[in-house]
């Protein structure tokens, strides 16, 4: 008799576990997602960009393609390695990374063992003491969801949405680390080169005062030349501090970029004039080329998020089974705990509808669905605006290089003035005021063009950062070609 009560107390916990995993499978398969069908917005923005010029790879060069200067190089991987701001989106990445594997384990149950042991002291109706002690052993599955109308597996799914928008939007940061590396680089030998020319320049005034004082004392000039020569050559030495000042500026900057000191071993930097910085593109190319920037994908991924929570928030109107249950061993002595007859299991499904939460579910819903007409706009803004950040590069692409050759000439022009001026001046055929205004006009001169070189070069670093550029030191063709090496 006994064995057959362990028998049916065995066949009751085999049956109860086959009940468990049935409706654990049928959970599953029956589950059905609410979550809209999302269909990606038709692109704002015209097939092609204007304005491309000649041949060039069909998808953005990696870094060290792009910037060729070895100084250049040597920063940008020193930012890699030591900047706080790609370290911390990093960090986020890693965090959206744990969120989302929080929430996929909701799919599947959770399993956990546990061990009590109670003892009770109660009087009895004599006045006397009654002791009880209860030991249990169980496995227990707490509270799993059955996924019958997908809540779950749509929070699973914005989870991992977030992941992967949160993914991009490191890339996103690496790429802007590297132009911003690249524009303060270039910033500063901007500010290197024109403290040269205010080096220059104040060598020119002192000369030029000099000679004034000596003519001055042969009494062939007047005092006035004496004080304009003065007085050119003070506002040359205020303007060299200001660029010393701006160089040091420039240096401090790209300091912070790099993430600390620079090392004292740099390769030596090449002038703005010969920066070897690619700036072609191929005629008619594709507007399609945007798909390389990691903030558009960013803005997808969050468009996918948005779309998923109107899946949980929709099923949130339908009844929710959560199922409870364990199986283990219960008995009042310790040492008899695993013996015959001491098996116990416990199935307690639940069920939960909804039925007045004062319009909180519907309201939790048109959030979802608002949010999701804000992730809509946020991407087609998004797109927008890389389009003309596209199209603003390949436009002074297409005007700088013929504005520098002009500037160039009326440089060397200026250049030409100012030593035929000097020569008539010290020859006594032209006056002082001529000289000074032959200076004036190749200072002048010079730093446009220097100011427009600079210009170029950080209109092809936006051009490259704009078609998502940045996240590998070279092309995707050449770095196939090493990999097939």
């Amino acid at each position: 008799m006994a064995r057959a009560t362990r028998r049916q107390r065995a066949d009751r916990g085999k049956a109860m576990i086959r009940l468990l995993l049935s409706l654990f499978l049928c959970g599953g398969l029956a589950a059905c997602s609410l979550t809209p069908q999302l269909e990606l917005p038709p692109s704002p923005v015209p097939a092609s960009f204007p304005l491309a010029t000649e041949a060039a790879p069909a998808g953005p060069p990696g870094w060290r393609t792009m910037f060729g200067d070895p100084r250049l190089q040597r920063l940008i991987e020193l930012a890699l390695q030591r900047n706080r701001d790609l370290r911390l989106a990093a960090l986020n990445v890693e965090a959206a990374q744990a969120l989302a594997r929080v929430q996929r384990a909701g799919l599947l149950p959770g399993v956990g063992l546990t061990a009590t042991q109670t003892r009770e002291r109660a009087r009895t109706v004599d006045g006397g003491e009654q002791t009880s002690r209860q030991a249990e052993v169980n496995v227990v599955v707490s509270a799993f969801e059955l996924d019958l109308f997908g809540r779950v597996r749509a929070l699973s799914d914005a989870a991992l949405a977030r992941y992967l928008a949160s993914e991009h939007g490191r890339d996103a940061v690496h790429i802007a680390l590297v132009g911003a590396v690249a524009e303060a680089y270039f910033a500063q030998q901007l500010a290197i080169e024109q403290r040269q020319l205010g080096e220059r320049l104040l060598a020119d005034w002192q000369q030029s005062l000099a000679l004034a004082r000596l003519l001055k004392q042969a009494e062939q000039s007047s005092s006035l030349d004496v004080a304009q020569a003065e007085a050119q050559a003070a506002l040359a030495e205020a303007e060299l501090e200001a660029r010393r000042r701006a160089e040091a500026q420039a240096a401090n900057a790209l300091q912070l970029l790099v993430g600390g000191e620079l090392p004292s071993d740099l390769p030596a930097a090449l002038p703005l004039a010969g920066q070897p910085v690619i700036a072609r593109l191929p005629a008619g190319l594709p507007s399609a080329l945007l798909l390389h920037r990691p903030d558009l994908r960013q803005a997808e991924q969050m468009l996918v998020a948005a779309n998923a929570d109107i899946g949980a928030a929709r099923a949130a109107f339908f009844p929710q089974i959560s199922l409870t249950a364990s199986f283990g061993y219960a008995s009042g002595a310790l040492g008899g705990l695993f013996g015959p007859g001491h098996q116990v299991w416990r199935f307690a499904p639940q069920l939960s509808q909804p039925l007045f939460q004062g319009g909180r579910l519907r309201a939790e819903l048109r959030l979802a669905e608002v949010r999701k007409s804000e992730a809509v706009a946020q991407y087609e803004r998004a797109i927008q605006n890389a389009f003309r950040e596209v199209a603003d590069a390949l436009a002074g692409t297409a005007t700088f290089d013929r504005q520098i050759a002009a500037q160039q000439r009326a440089q060397d022009a200026a250049e030409r003035r100012l030593a035929l001026s000097r020569q008539r001046y010290q020859a006594g055929f032209d006056g002082r005021l001529e000289l000074l205004d032959a200076q004036r006009q190749f200072a002048a001169a010079r730093q446009t063009l220097l100011a427009l070189q600079r210009e170029d070069i950080a209109n092809r670093v936006a051009l490259y950062k704009a078609l998502g550029g940045g996240l590998h030191e070279r092309g995707g063709a050449e770095a196939a070609g090493d990999a097939n090496r």
